[in-house]
C-alpha cells in the first residue's frame, strides 16, 4: 500500500463509510476502481484527486502528500457569522465573532481526526 491509499482508507472508515458509496459519491460506476485506489494497484487522475478531497472534505495537499492541515475551510467564517443572531435575536459583537470563529475551528479541525 503507498502513504496515498493509506490516507484514502483512513479516511473512508473514518466516516463509516463503504467503497460503493465513495465511488458513487464521486461518479464512478465500478466501485472497483475507487477500490485498486485504496490497494494501491493504480492511482486516480487529477480530476478524481479533487473530487476526493471535496468528499473528505480534506485539502488535495493532505491526501497527496499527508500534509497535516487536511481540513479545508470551505465555509467563510466571517459570512456565516455575519448572517447568524446572538442570543434573543441580538446582533453579533465582535466578542462573539471571535468565540463563534474559535468554537468553529477546534470543530472542524477535530472532526477530521
Amino acid at each position: 500500500m503507498t502513504e496515498f491509499s493509506k490516507r484514502l482508507t483512513s479516511l473512508r472508515e473514518g466516516k463509516g463509510w463503504s467503497k460503493t458509496l465513495v465511488a458513487k459519491q464521486i461518479g464512478l460506476s465500478s466501485m472497483q476502481t475507487y477500490a485498486n485506489w485504496e490497494y494501491g494497484r493504480t492511482e486516480p487522475d487529477l480530476e478524481m484527486v479533487n473530487k476526493l478531497a471535496s468528499v473528505f472534505n480534506v485539502t488535495t495537499d493532505y491526501l497527496l502528500n499527508g500534509n497535516k492541515n487536511k481540513v479545508t475551510e470551505t465555509v467563510n467564517l466571517d459570512k456565516a457569522i455575519d448572517a447568524a443572531m446572538s442570543y434573543e435575536g441580538q446582533p453579533v459583537t465582535d466578542h462573539d465573532r471571535k468565540v463563534m470563529k474559535k468554537l468553529w475551528r477546534a470543530y472542524l479541525s477535530s472532526k477530521e481526526q
